[in-house]
């Protein structure tokens, strides 16, 4: 059964950084898009950032200058660097695993498409 942890949310004040982490095990993880949603109380989750296992990245526009997502060289490991962060920004964020991959995008990835989710971990950013 595939089980991804995650770790790092946590409160900064605006304009401060976070890095979120995300520990895969229990299925072939290489062969999923990787990502990261976020979601705000009473909606839907939503892509922010998607790592294919083609190594192609896509991110939501939102945070797509100031957000960074990456894996180790095993790829047991997803990370997601958030700088200048925003109030906005406040929500939970979790790790989810794709198995047929993000397509164009990991913004057009519905909930249902995804395999794997993490218990998400909490981000506060205050002004």
């Amino acid at each position: 059964q595939g089980r991804l942890v995650e770790s790092g949310g946590g409160s900064v004040q605006a304009g401060g950084s976070l890095r979120l982490s995300c520990a895969a095990s229990g299925f072939t993880h290489s062969d999923f898009c990787m990502g990261w949603f976020r979601q705000a109380p009473g909606k839907e989750r939503e892509g922010v950032a998607g790592i294919d296992s083609d190594g192609t990245i896509t991110y939501a526009g939102s945070v797509k200058v100031r957000f960074t997502i990456y894996q180790d060289q095993n790829k047991n490991h997803l990370y997601l660097k958030m700088n200048s962060l925003k109030p906005e920004d406040s929500r939970m964020d979790y790790c989810a695993a794709v198995e047929l991959g993000c397509g164009d995008s990991i913004v057009v990835v519905a909930q249902a498409d995804v395999g794997y989710w993490g218990k998400g971990t909490q981000v506060t950013v205050s002004s």
